[in-house]
């Protein structure tokens, strides 16, 4: 009986490590993180924390479902850094239909152990947008005197008759030389990103020179053409058709090759925490300007009227976030610079009035630093809100200037200018032209020039320390004369 218990036991506890051994291979997960919208700070902080906590879960693949329009130079790098390496394969799939991986998503599909996209996708004009021109400016110089001089050049070849039209027109069908940058800063940055994309290319065997013309040209594909010129692995209708067509697959790690076996994988979505939520609100160009401005009138404020309390919180909190967010963001230090003078001249207007000098240079230290805070073009402040938040400031030192001179318009009403003019009354007789007069409910030593008896009314026409120079008011002089006669 003992033994049928003992075997009886073995039984159910081996069944039991059976069962959990199943049930862990069933737990098998793939983890799918989300790509919308402008590639930042925030969005490479969720990437990475995702991508590390799928390797601390052991999941099997990491799925980036992407739809951006492309992003910051410096948080696509973070992202494809993690990606490179990463124990954890990583596929990239831009979806859903309609859908892009434009710009910095190219270079984060190339990146990834599997690229994949989702039929009406596209991916492509990966330019580095910082080197191009201004919208309506005129081409630079070299370029219009390459121009003239090939105008010149042609308008002498057809007068001498050395070239026939056929050839003519061959030359003009020939296809434009590969885009290489007019100015050195230009030719630095792409051949930068040139250089980038084709490494990322050759590193999973895709097609490293259409990568190339991605760049130099801002060409695009389709997910069907992409797939044809071997720039992405797989096109998949959904993510667990993505997941079956990949399995089996061998995909190159940071060290050695790996097989995927992603068949009855459950996807697990990891959604944004509170932490990448505030930093994706707060590193918005436009959000962090105006926290920054909350923050300074905040201080402006609580210093101006200490113990107010209130504003003086408010603005060290809004300050401290947007210097967070502008240690993140691509920041120019000459805007920041400007900033910061236009900060210290407007508080300085508020402590020591100059009538609009320091006031007004603040303001516009403060506008031209805004405008070329941000040194990339896809992360800057809205012009409408650095206009409006000039507006406003002006405004309030407008304000302040009037209640300047209202104030000088004022009539003193303190210290010894406040006395000239006021009247009073002699309390006594004056003898040798001195007495006491009563004043402001204080009786004061007093002169006068012509005689002065006691309840007349007097003028105080200027003081000489605590001594009062006064004279009779007129009209009251005469009529004590009178009765005296």
């Amino acid at each position: 009986m003992f033994r049928l218990l003992v075997w009886g036991f073995l039984f159910l506890l081996g069944a039991g490590l059976a069962l959990g051994v199943s049930g862990q291979d069933d737990r098998r997960t793939a983890v799918l993180l989300e790509i919308s919208g402008a590639i930042g700070p925030a969005t490479s902080d969720y990437v990475v924390r995702g991508i590390r906590q799928a390797r601390d879960d052991g999941a099997e693949v990491v799925i980036l479902r992407m739809d951006t329009p492309g992003g910051l130079d410096t948080a696509m790098r973070e992202i494809i850094k993690e990606i490179l390496s990463s124990p954890v394969p990583v596929a990239t799939y831009v979806s859903p239909a309609g859908s892009r991986a434009a710009s910095a998503g190219t270079y984060i599909l190339y990146a990834s152990h599997i690229a994949a996209m989702a039929p009406a996708t596209n991916l492509g004009s990966a330019t580095p947008v910082q080197i191009g021109g201004m919208p309506g400016m005129p081409d630079e110089p070299e370029r219009e005197d390459r121009s003239r001089d090939r105008d010149d050049k042609k308008e002498e070849e057809r007068k001498e008759g050395e070239e026939s039209a056929e050839a003519a027109d061959a030359q003009e069908e020939r296809p434009a030389e590969p885009r290489r940058g007019e100015t050195p800063m230009e030719r630095k940055v792409l051949e930068d990103a040139v250089a980038y994309i084709r490494g990322l290319a050759e590193r999973h065997g895709r097609n490293a020179d259409w990568a190339e013309q991605a760049v130099r040209e801002a060409v695009n594909l389709t997910a069907t053409d992409a797939l044809e010129k071997n720039v992405i692995d797989v096109v998949a209708e959904s993510v667990d058709d993505l997941l079956q067509q990949i399995h089996g697959r061998t995909v190159k790690m940071e060290i050695g090759e790996r097989t995927l076996d992603t068949e009855n994988l459950q996807v697990v979505e990891i959604e944004p925490d509170w932490r990448s939520r505030l930093l994706s609100v707060i590193t918005n160009p436009n959000i962090a300007y105006i926290l920054m401005m909350v923050g300074i009138y905040g201080i402006i404020f609580e210093l101006a009227n200490p113990g107010n309390i209130f504003p003086g919180v408010v603005g060290v909190i809004c300050l401290v976030l947007a210097l967070y967010a502008f240690q993140v963001l691509p920041i120019n230090y000459a805007g920041l610079a400007l900033i910061l003078l236009g900060i210290v001249l407007m508080i300085a207007e508020a402590f020591a009035p100059s009538f609009g000098i320091l006031g007004f240079g603040g303001i516009a230290a403060f506008v031209l630093g805004s405008i070329i805070l941000m040194d990339e073009a896809t992360l800057n402040i809205s012009i409408p809100l650095i206009g409006g938040v000039a507006l406003v400031s002006a405004g309030f030192f407008i304000w302040i200037l009037s209640r300047l001179f209202g104030i000088r318009r004022r009539k003193v009403v303190t210290g010894q200018e406040e006395m000239i003019g006021l009247e009073g009354t002699a309390v006594e007789d004056f003898e040798g032209n001195k007495g006491r007069v009563w004043l402001h409910s204080e009786s004061w030593s007093a002169e006068s020039p012509v005689p002065v008896y006691e309840g007349d009314s007097v003028r105080v026409t200027g003081m000489k320390g605590l001594r009062l120079e006064v004279e009779p008011v007129a009209e009251q002089t005469d009529t004590n004369k009178g009765a005296a006669t």
